[in-house]
Parts: structure tokens; sequence; C-alpha cells
């Protein structure tokens, strides 16, 4: 398989995780999302989708960042702070998803936009090391499958009781 349709199949994903989160979530009410948790100090439902949508906009910036720059640093962002900062289980959860898939269309149209040498610049993170923007699209296809896994444990385990 060629580098370019790997590139097309990585960026599909990003789309299609949303997509899939879509399906999940209409199921879960309001209450359910905002006091379901992953364990007893893990977070909620909501406050998992709040920091999808956030989180696009930090892996965004960071794209932008390798994009403009030879090899930035990444700045460094309290994912935990943020939770309590933004009052994530505050929010609507129809409307935590809908600004999540509105912020996932320009962060595929960023790497839809990139060339081929682009997909190999790079950056920094403080404690992961570094990141070309081919691994940073496929951080975030993982983080996006891994917090969807949490959010089905999540309606799975609440379901059983």
């Amino acid at each position: 398989m060629n580098d370019s349709l790997l590139r097309q199949r990585l960026i599909d994903s990003l789309r299609k995780n949303v997509q899939v989160l879509g399906h999940l979530l209409p199921g879960v009410t309001q209450a359910e999302a905002s006091t379901w948790r992953d364990g007893p100090d893990g977070w909620t439902i909501l406050e998992i989708v709040c920091h999808l949508h956030d989180y696009d906009a930090i892996f965004l910036e960071r794209g932008q960042l390798m994009l403009s720059h030879d090899h930035p640093t990444f700045p460094v962002y309290d994912h935990l702070a943020m939770v309590v900062e933004r009052a994530y289980n505050q929010q609507d959860l129809t409307q935590a998803y809908t600004t999540l898939m509105a912020s996932r269309e320009p962060f595929i149209a960023f790497f839809n936009e990139l060339e081929d040498a682009d997909w190999q610049r790079t950056g920094q993170h403080v404690t992961q090391g570094p990141y070309t923007l081919y691994t940073l699209a496929a951080h975030v296809s993982w983080h996006d499958a891994n917090h969807i896994e949490q959010i089905m444990r999540i309606i799975a385990e609440n379901r059983e009781r």
C-alpha cells in the first residue's frame, strides 16, 4: 500500500472516529453522561467528549506549529485542570458532540491540504519526544479510539447494573 493511500485512510479514521461516537451518544441521557464514571475517580462521558473537542484545537495548533516552524517544542497543557477550569461536566452533551464535530473539520482539512513532504515535518513533545505530522495524525486517531473504548466501557458497565 502506498504512503498516499495510508495517509488518506488515516485522515478518514479521524472523521469516522467522530461518527462512531455519534452512534454511541444518542442512547445516553444528559444525567448518565454527567454521572457515569470510568471508575470512582475517572472521567464522565461528558468530560471525555469535551476533552476530545478541546484537544482537537490543541492538536491542530501543534500541527500548524510543525508546518510553520522547524522542529518546534509543543506548549504543555494540563488536561486534568481543563476538566475543572472549563466545567466540562456542566456542559450539554448534545452541544459538546456538535462542538466536537465542528472542531474536527478544520483538523481534517489541515491534513487534507498537506503536501507529501509536509507529513515528515517534525515537532517535539516535552514528555513524549519527537513527532512528525504523520505520527501526530496517528496519535489523534489512537487518542480517539482510546476514549471511544472508554465511553463504550462506561456505558456497558452501567447498563449491566
